[in-house]
């Protein structure tokens, strides 16, 4: 059997692992879409490096874009023999894709003819809206804890791993030789003790273990802070005229700020301005999270049986049309925008950040991990001058950056999630999906607790292992 990394390796982003057995089944561990600067993004994304008709079956751990967003070029135009086989997700993850894909499809199709109008250039989109809707059809959802065929040598079970709706860890069962090995891919663990969602699950005792590393290095503030901070934020920027924009990823980062926001307002403890959620996704992302009360938390269950919208209360407004979005730049009273995409490289929030960053009244507020090259990096590292649309705007607007809301596990909770393993059993630990100095930040973690084994794979980087069980 044999590991191969292929994105997300000493970078966050692009999650991407190939599988290939002893029997020539190539299972493919995410297909995500690189995020960075636009250039090596495009050139990145738009190069898949295997044969899509060579790959047997996607095994998805969760909807995020960076995890999903390349999976319709799978079976684009660009390759002349597409992808056949299905995606194996979880039924949240299938109804997110649902969404999600297609509107990554529209913004690049947009992308690409804003382009080519004001460049001149011949760019295209990675795929199309066509792309997208065809490969919905090609995926096949199963429930937790539940093992399904990937292929004829090898099976899966998916475990909830608490990061957005239906994020799962995953533990592959792979036959060899009379042998088993299994292989355990942790997708990006979640944490305990979150406003919406359940504590993730520990993946059972596995031989090798796939984990991201996103935040080794670093602990997140304590939920009560993150409350107090967020309140401290709204009332301090609208009290002197100003808006606070809140980049947040469509799926899973609006809804949590969304329910902080709703549990401050039944307490009485938000200034009265209203709040907007400027983006289609997330509007329909929230629909499709209210279909799927079985993956909430218990404190969430029993809420609604006092308050049935816990992703709404008055003063909450959500936007579709974009005119009603071009009309909150043009409106001088204070608010607060939620609007995507999470790390400012794309969708409605670019134009909010173009029309508010050069007034001092106003408050970026940064609720997720941003990587480099991004926007979102540059706003948070306070570049006194950053290009947005292609034009430099000055940075005078505030800026707060709230680790609290992470839904990535932080250090010590990667650490406890890794540590549950058998280390006798543990053959191998790689370390993808962080930056190299989280990642070896992490390493240095698990080997201090006796988890000796720990890779940091380059791109490109491929492992054999042999079945001994």
């Amino acid at each position: 059997m044999e590991l191969t990394f292929l994105g997300a390796a000493k970078t966050v982003t692009g999650s991407m692992h190939l599988l290939t057995t002893a029997n020539g089944s190539r299972i493919l561990l995410d297909c995500g879409m690189y995020q960075g600067r636009r250039s090596e993004a495009f050139q990145i994304n738009s190069h898949l490096p295997f044969d899509p008709s060579s790959i047997d079956a996607v095994v998805l751990s969760h909807a995020h874009i960076d995890h999903s967003g390349n999976l319709p070029s799978l079976i684009s135009s660009r390759y002349p023999r597409p992808f056949g086989g299905y995606i194996h997700c979880t039924h949240a993850t299938r109804d997110l894709c649902s969404i999600m894909l297609p509107d990554s499809a529209h913004i690049q199709e947009s992308d690409a003819a804003f382009l080519r109008k004001k460049k001149r250039t011949a760019v295209g989109p990675l795929y199309t809206m066509d792309d997208a809707l065809q490969l919905i059809e090609q995926f096949a959802s199963v429930p937790y804890r539940r093992q399904f065929n990937v292929t004829d040598d090898v099976s899966a079970t998916f475990y909830d791993a608490g990061h957005i709706l239906g994020s799962a860890g995953v533990v592959l069962t792979v036959r060899e030789h009379g042998k088993t090995i299994q292989v355990g891919f942790t997708g990006d663990v979640g944490r305990k003790n979150r406003p919406i969602l359940r504590d993730p699950e520990y993946l059972p005792d596995v031989d090798l273990l796939i984990s991201e590393s996103t935040y080794g290095g670093r602990t997140h503030e304590p939920f009560p802070n993150l409350m107090q901070t967020l309140k401290e934020t709204i009332i301090r920027t609208t009290q002197r005229g100003g808006k606070v924009i809140i980049p947040a990823f469509a799926v899973g980062r609006t809804q949590d700020v969304v329910y902080l926001l709703n549990v401050l307002f039944e307490r009485g403890e938000l200034p009265r301005v209203p709040i907007y959620v400027d983006s289609p996704l997330a509007m329909n992302a929230t629909h499709i999270y209210r279909s799927h009360l079985d993956c909430f938390n218990r404190k969430v269950a029993d809420l609604l049986l006092t308050d049935p919208d816990p992703f709404g209360f008055q003063g909450l407004h959500y936007l579709r049309s974009a005119e009603e979005s071009k009309r909150l730049n043009n409106d001088p009273h204070p608010c607060v925008i939620i609007s995507a995409s999470g790390m400012m490289e794309a969708g409605r929030v670019v134009h909010h950040l173009m029309n508010h960053i050069e007034d001092e009244r106003n408050t970026v507020m940064v609720i997720g991990f941003q990587a480099e090259h991004t926007l979102g990096r540059k706003i948070v590292e306070r570049e006194p001058v950053v290009n947005i649309m292609g034009q430099p705007h000055q940075l005078r607007a505030q800026v707060k950056v709230v680790n609290g809301l992470s839904a990535h596990a932080d250090h010590d909770e990667l650490i406890d999630f890794i540590g549950h393993q058998n280390r006798e059993r543990l053959q191998q630990v790689f370390l993808v999906h962080g930056e190299p100095t989280a990642a070896e930040a992490l390493r240095d973690g698990l080997q201090a607790v006796g988890i000796k084994n720990v890779s940091i794979p380059a791109k490109g980087a491929k492992f054999n292992f042999q079945a001994t069980r």
